[in-house]
């Protein structure tokens, strides 16, 4: 298969995880690790697809700065192609500060060079090198999100399949149905978190978002962390996959993440949707047993274990 194109955000994270609990205002907190490391939805996306073995292309833009040279040094260490990754002396890398406790985080993140990609930097050359195109942190990429619908179709022309992770949205406004409307029409698996697919829908339960975010072709799948995940095809029934319950959890950064890169991996094999939900909900799983979103991510052998073990 061609490789995966990823475009968007480059930011790496400080995570401070072993906290007893979120921070209160006007209290202090003593965290128990730290750890620099990627940052960005599409970084460890791209991550965490080649550590199962996929080829993946990657167009971002980053600061020329230590953090920009660094994220790009992590993608470069998995095998990702970064030449389509431009650093910038007119651009900041972005930074995130993650907290993380054993069953929750909070994210603080200083934007930077994320909102400068435009659409119209994914050429069509770049295109016609990958098979699939996927796009996460929809609401952070404000460059990006203007002309995403256009890059979508663009894809599609080149015969690209797409995904999308819309990550969550600081302004709380979830966009306006007649953008999802047409954004959607042209991405073929869709990939919220239960609280961003109800915020998206208007609606109460991840069953009712599924419903009302159908439009009888776009792979509608619902991430709802230890619960699994749930998934609509088209017109056809709703499919739950369960999580599984792994003993320790160390962090929880970049479990989305994960699960995005699991499933691409099994979906793009053409495997039945309960088995693609499955790799997702184990590759999540995987990637809490270290501090951020990067070391934990699971390879194929570790996810063949995890699931003989589960059967």
């Amino acid at each position: 298969m061609k490789p995966i194109l990823v475009v968007g955000e480059i930011n790496a994270d400080l995570i401070f995880g072993g906290c007893p609990r979120m921070p209160e205002p006007n209290t202090e907190l003593l965290a128990g690790s730290f750890e620099r490391t990627s940052g960005s939805s599409n970084m460890l996306c791209a991550l965490g697809l080649a550590r199962l073995g996929e080829k993946v292309l990657f167009r971002g833009l980053a600061g020329a700065d230590d953090a920009g040279r660094y994220c790009r040094s992590l993608l470069q260490a998995r095998g990702i192609d970064t030449q389509a990754v431009e650093l910038r002396a007119d651009l900041q890398t972005g930074l995130t500060v993650s907290i993380s406790s054993p069953t929750d985080r909070a994210l603080l993140t200083y934007p930077g060079a994320m909102t400068a990609l435009r659409a119209e930097d994914v050429s069509d050359a770049l295109l016609a090198q990958a098979g699939h195109l996927h796009v996460s942190s929809f609401f952070l990429q404000t460059g990006l999100r203007p002309g995403l619908a256009g890059l979508m179709q663009r894809a599609h022309a080149a015969g690209l399949t797409t995904s999308l992770d819309t990550g969550f949205d600081p302004a709380l406004q979830w966009g306006e149905p007649a953008e999802w409307i047409r954004l959607l029409r042209h991405v073929d698996v869709f990939m919220p978190n239960e609280r961003e697919a109800c915020a998206i829908a208007r609606a109460a339960r991840a069953d009712q978002a599924l419903d009302a975010l159908g439009n009888g072709a776009t792979l509608v799948v619902v991430k709802c962390g230890s619960r699994g995940a749930v998934a609509k095809d088209g017109n056809g029934p709703r499919l739950e996959v369960a999580a599984h319950v792994l003993e320790a959890v160390r962090d929880t950064t970049g479990a989305g993440d994960a699960f995005v890169a699991g499933f691409l991996y099994a979906w793009r094999q053409r495997w039945p949707l309960d088995r693609a939900l499955a790799w997702g909900n184990a590759c999540g799983g995987l990637s809490t047993r270290s501090l951020g979103g990067m070391d934990g991510q699971a390879t194929v052998a570790e996810v063949h274990a995890l699931l003989a073990r589960a059967s």
